[in-house]
């Protein structure tokens, strides 16, 4: 999920959960925040520590403007409004119920558009050994040509933060957190010891710049990590199960974490993407 030091999806958010982005980055944000008991599942972060009693309702309301940060907005309603400009970031857009406009469910379409987008997307739930090898290669591919680009860049550039999130290479160092977590703690019961000193946490920021030479050994060495698991995998392993490694009580197959895997590595590149767009905007 959007923070304002960090990314905006944790490893393992299921819930779709809404952080709407409005292009005027001044606006303030009004964050309403649930209790413990309504934690999303997975999550590494705080908890949201505030429920409206009853649900609010806004008529005639000039909202222009607002931001939504890492809010609740499942089920909300809106009538009659007016929605130019209106910019929607939710990354668990397709493991809910949907997103209806004017009584069209446009989900299917921004799946499609996405998977049209960033090809090999579409393998991130291969459930075969094969299948998961072919969408490992995909996604590496994907952000291989993503850092060719951004080394390409002034220099200085892959650690320019956009609107306060994570920096470039802040996003490559949380991708091997996330392997850390999710096949090396939560698959592989690898401890907190193990894990990559320049990893990035949830909920984190890199407390100094390192050498971008460093963190791509890094996401070298991580990658590689999944890529040999891949190799000699089985669907037995595959269908084994885990504790979550955010939530222990939780069981997870060992498919689910890959899936983790590699549905963080889609989001992420597309967040990337999208800030190297901006920084090539503004030196242009």
């Amino acid at each position: 999920m959007r923070r304002s030091n960090s990314r905006r999806v944790e490893l393992g958010e299921e819930r779709s959960v809404a952080a709407l982005r409005r292009a005027n980055r001044s606006s303030a944000s009004r964050c309403i925040q649930l209790p413990e008991r309504l934690r999303r599942r997975g999550v590494g972060g705080a908890p949201y520590t505030e429920r409206v009693a009853e649900p609010e309702q806004f008529v005639e309301r000039d909202l222009r403007g607002a931001r939504f940060v890492e809010c609740d907005l499942s089920d909300v309603v809106m009538r009659g409004v007016e929605i130019a400009g209106m910019d929607i970031d939710a990354p668990w857009l397709s493991d809910g119920p949907g997103l209806r406009v004017n009584g069209v469910d446009v989900t299917p379409f921004v799946e499609q558009e996405l998977d049209h987008r960033f090809p090999g997307r579409s393998q991130r739930r291969a459930a075969t050994p094969a299948g998961l090898r072919e969408a490992w290669t995909a996604v590496n591919r994907a952000w291989d040509a993503a850092i060719e680009r951004a080394a390409a860049l002034p220099a200085g550039s892959v650690d320019v933060r956009i609107d306060g999130e994570w920096s470039f290479a802040e996003t490559l160092r949380h991708l091997v957190h996330g392997t850390d977590i999710w096949l090396g703690k939560a698959v592989l019961g690898r401890t907190e010891a193990d894990f990559h000193p320049l990893g990035v946490g949830y909920g984190s920021r890199a407390s100094e710049v390192r050498p971008f030479d460093d963190v791509l050994d890094a996401r070298a060495d991580r990658a590689a990590m999944v890529r040999n698991f891949l190799a000699t995998v089985t669907d037995e392993v595959l269908d084994e199960e885990r504790r979550n490694p955010h939530n222990p009580a939780n069981a997870e197959t060992v498919r689910h974490c890959l899936h983790v895997i590699l549905k963080e590595g889609w989001e992420h590149l597309r967040f990337a993407l999208r800030d190297l767009d901006a920084i090539e905007t503004s030196i242009v």
